[in-house]
């Protein structure tokens, strides 16, 4: 590919994180909206919430894998079709079996998609700058969910709270016929690999060597998933009950998503240039004592908790862009999307269960300090998990390279 057609399709790819952000962040806004026109109360959206994360674990790990195999080309142009249609059809719900299975289709559109473009955005950047270009792309992930809390109120007054799935499958399908035209066939997806690619990639990140780092790969992302999804689909209405206007909570809960773009690619510079296992513990760490000043009401006020939920959340964020970049340094070419995709269902292990958390949480009468605190939990068991990096990092630095395909 040539210079300027490579920076297209980064940015292309970079739209397919956008999908994926403002879809986090979509259902959560639209569901303090739903109580008068449909009659459903937010405190039962706990499985729709998860419903997105079901579809993109299962999506991650029995349709991304195959882009190692058959190309990136057509698993991402057809994730963001079918987000299109899903997303689409959850603008038509009018009950909970039907978000929820709406839900669940738009999150095996993104586990198709997501995978791969994580892969091929490593397979496009230079080696010294791949965790950079890798977050720069993930990064979108942030802004798509800056935009969907920085829009919902303006799009709710458009046309409703429809028009908060409207928008997003529009988009959908532009960047899908983009992809199309600006992704050659003949991409390269597997530089550097042996000649016999193992059938199932998949298991051989079970196997030593590649289990360990595997290992510390997913769990730290099943942590970071977790909070990510505790906080993004809880706060905007968690935060109404600690002094925040409806509005305010949304627009709160876009701004950390921009944090996290920023810190994001602060982490990713501190990766590629310094020590990535001090990197991610100095990061959680800080995620941790923010959550702990909110929820212990050393803080106070809506001023002083935003500029605390900016780092905390802002933080969380960012590593979920940093995770993926991290495959890089702990895999081979051959293994990112499998790796990637193996670790994302993993992940939603803890992004499924912790919006249920927090919604029976919510039943019980938490509060938003307590809610906070609750989120500490996996920020700092993060930290603890990502303090196994520096060997993992090695496992990679052992293994010899592998020979140039024939």
């Amino acid at each position: 590919m040539t210079g300027g057609r490579r920076i297209l399709a980064l940015v292309l790819v970079a739209g397919v994180f956008i999908l994926d952000g403002y879809d986090i962040n979509s259902m959560a806004l639209a569901a303090p909206r739903l109580r008068q026109p449909l009659g459903l109360a937010p405190e039962q959206f706990g499985w729709v919430f998860s419903a997105l994360l079901i579809g993109l674990g299962a999506g991650s790990a029995l349709i991304g894998p195959l882009g190692d195999r058959f190309g990136r080309r057509p698993l991402i142009v057809f994730g963001c079709l079918a987000i299109a249609c899903a997303t689409l059809g959850t603008a038509t719900a009018t009950s909970l079996t039907a978000f929820f299975i709406w839900r669940l289709l738009t999150g095996l559109g993104l586990g198709a998609a997501l995978p791969n473009c994580s892969a091929l955005s490593a397979e496009l950047a230079p080696e010294d700058k791949r965790a950079t270009i890798m977050v720069l792309v993930s990064a979108g992930i942030s802004g798509g969910a800056l935009l969907a809390g920085v829009f919902a109120p303006n799009l709710a007054a458009l046309d409703g709270w429809p028009a908060l799935f409207i928008a997003p499958s529009i988009l959908a399908v532009l960047v899908a016929i983009a992809l199309g035209f600006v992704l050659p066939k003949d991409v390269p997806e597997q530089p550097s690999v042996s000649a016999k690619p193992a059938r199932v990639p998949q298991l051989e990140l079970l196997r030593t060597p590649w289990l360990f780092p595997f290992a510390v790969f997913a769990v730290a992302l099943t942590m970071n998933s977790a909070n990510l999804y505790l906080l993004s689909q809880w706060m905007p209405t968690i935060l109404p009950h600690a002094g925040f206007t409806v509005d305010q909570a949304a627009r709160v809960s876009g701004l950390s998503q921009g944090a996290g773009i920023v810190l994001g690619l602060t982490v990713s510079w501190a990766v590629d240039h310094w020590r990535p296992g001090t990197t991610m513990v100095a990061a959680y760490l800080v995620v941790t004592a923010a959550l702990l000043l909110m929820g212990l009401s050393v803080v106070t006020g809506p001023g002083a908790w935003t500029a605390l939920l900016l780092v905390a959340m802002g933080g969380v964020s960012g590593g979920a862009m940093a995770f993926p970049a991290l495959t890089a340094y702990l895999f081979p070419p051959r293994l990112l999307s499998s790796a990637i995709g193996l670790g994302v269902l993993v992940a939603r292990v803890g992004a499924i269960v912790a919006p249920l958390i927090g919604g029976a949480m919510l039943k019980a009468g938490a509060t938003p300090g307590q809610f906070l605190l609750a989120a500490g939990i996996p920020a700092a068991l993060c930290a603890l998990v990502c303090l196994g990096l520096p060997a993992a990092l090695t496992v990679r630095r052992r293994q010899p390279a592998a020979p140039a395909p024939a």
